[in-house]
């Protein structure tokens, strides 16, 4: 397991998007501009490509000394060995998580928008709380709207915030400004022709916006 230790490693978090055939090429661009999370999100039935996907993004991430975080599957975490696992509302707790991977595991959860599930997850040791779709979302259209206010009211909980949902170079800077400690981002890193620089002009905001390298 990395340390992980926010929110010294402020930054972009990149989340892959589902099966695709040059999965670790672009994550390794995404790596090369600068990620410095990375979950892997894939909602298909083939557990064996999940398995082999998920065991060679491991084996990345530590050429990288980047954290990979698995989405809502807590058996696949623990069958690669990732270092943590994203938990969405219906993919269990956090105590549960954690009698699983462990107390070093890095344990996510998503809040939408409601400042009281954050509070919750807070409480019960979650190592990130993430709020969103702050924007419309071309990976979930029907995600719940969030507030950008919910960044500044959250502050207090003392745990790193994740944005989420629709983020894009032009839009990402009033998240930052508002307290983001991680851009999580989908299609605009994964998305485009050239994912390496998108990462790290995603990754440079925290120094231009943010006041330190991240």
């Amino acid at each position: 397991m990395k340390t992980f230790a926010p929110p010294a490693s402020r930054g972009l978090y990149v989340i892959t998007d589902g099966p695709r055939p040059d999965l670790l090429d672009v994550v390794t661009q995404a790596l090369d501009g600068g990620a410095r999370l990375l979950q892997y999100r894939d909602k298909s039935a083939d557990s064996t490509r999940r398995h082999s996907e998920a065991t060679a993004l491991r084996q990345l991430c530590d050429t990288y000394a980047v954290p990979l975080i698995i989405n809502d599957d807590i058996a696949l975490a623990l069958a690669v060995a990732a270092d943590g696992v994203h938990l969405g509302r219906d993919d269990g707790d956090v105590a549960a998580a954690r009698a699983v991977l462990g107390r070093d595991a890095i344990i996510g959860v998503s809040c939408y928008d409601s400042l009281q599930r954050a509070k919750a997850a807070a409480s019960a040791g979650a190592n990130y709380i993430a709020f969103g779709a702050f924007f419309p979302s071309p990976t979930k259209p029907l995600a719940p709207r969030a507030p950008i206010e919910l960044l500044r009211q959250s502050a207090a909980l003392g745990v790193p915030r994740v944005a989420i949902g629709g983020i894009t170079l032009d839009n990402a800077p009033s998240l930052v400004e508002a307290g983001a400690d991680y851009l999580a981002v989908i299609s605009a890193v994964f998305g485009v022709s050239d994912t390496r620089h998108s990462a790290q002009r995603f990754t440079n905001l925290y120094a231009s916006i943010g006041g330190t390298s991240p």
